[in-house]
């Protein structure tokens, strides 16, 4: 617990550290490029999207594009683990209309200012952004129809607890579309122990198998890989190639 505790703060200190910022590079679960919307586009968001949200919610986080695989409705409610700057936030707000609502939770207190500050940036009513942890979230039982996050859950050091509260927040029939890096094959030690490590969403990262196994027994049924690809931005450690893979998974309550 106690080194649970020390990843945590580790963690948050270094996001707090990238909202003071706006971007990101680095650390993040991302490629370290001066041009912070390429760098978006190559995880899977279009020019459109990016031109059709506030400009500080594109900060370069993340390994994939949730809300594009989501099949988002109008008048669902959807809830965002790591919302960071709001990028998937207001993506998801965008598909679910006035109708719908979208909330976005983070643990770092600076995201989810910079957060609130592109919302009023960007004439949102539909979203709110809530201050927590994803192991414990601050939403109601059977409220959420959509959770999505993306590379946020392998930051977590309790996985099972992270799926198990998302089961509980959503409605029966609820489904979550999340992008997230995994292993195939064993990390080095070091790097497993490493806090800057765990800071760039690699030595978080579960095997794959193990990381859908989680999935199924926190509750969920249907357990499915919608898109996978090999992830090459893990710095200068070669030692890393051919590990690390983003995956995109769908799954229902």
């Amino acid at each position: 617990m106690k080194r649970e505790n020390e990843i945590k703060k580790f963690v948050k200190e270094r996001y707090a550290e990238i909202a003071s910022r706006g971007v990101s590079c680095c650390p993040s679960c991302c490629a370290c490029n001066t041009d912070i919307v390429e760098q978006a586009k190559s995880m899977g968001y279009s020019e459109q999207e990016l031109r059709n949200v506030p400009e500080g919610a594109v900060m370069g986080l993340g390994c994939g594009n949730p809300t594009a695989l989501a099949e988002l409705k109008e008048g669902e409610t959807v809830l965002d683990f790591g919302a960071g700057g709001g990028l998937d936030v207001f993506l998801a707000a965008q598909r679910v209309g006035e109708t719908g609502n979208v909330i976005g939770v983070d643990m770092t207190p600076g995201m989810v200012e910079k957060a609130k500050e592109n919302a009023r940036n960007g004439n949102y009513k539909n979203v709110e952004f809530r201050l927590g942890e994803i192991e414990n979230l601050p939403v109601e039982d059977n409220s959420i129809d959509v959770i999505i996050s993306n590379c946020v859950i392998n930051l977590s050091p309790d996985k099972l607890a992270t799926y198990k509260d998302a089961f509980r927040v959503l409605k029966p029939g609820g489904r979550i579309l999340i992008s997230d890096l995994v292993t195939e094959g064993e990390l080095p030690e070091d790097v497993r122990r490493s806090f800057d490590a765990w800071a760039e969403c690699i030595a978080g990262a579960m095997e794959k198998q193990e990381y859908l196994n989680t999935i199924k027994k926190a509750g969920f049924r249907d357990v499915t890989i919608v898109a996978e690809h090999l992830f090459s931005e893990f710095g200068i450690d070669d030692r890393l190639a051919g590990k690390i893979i983003s995956i995109q998974v769908k799954a229902y309550k």
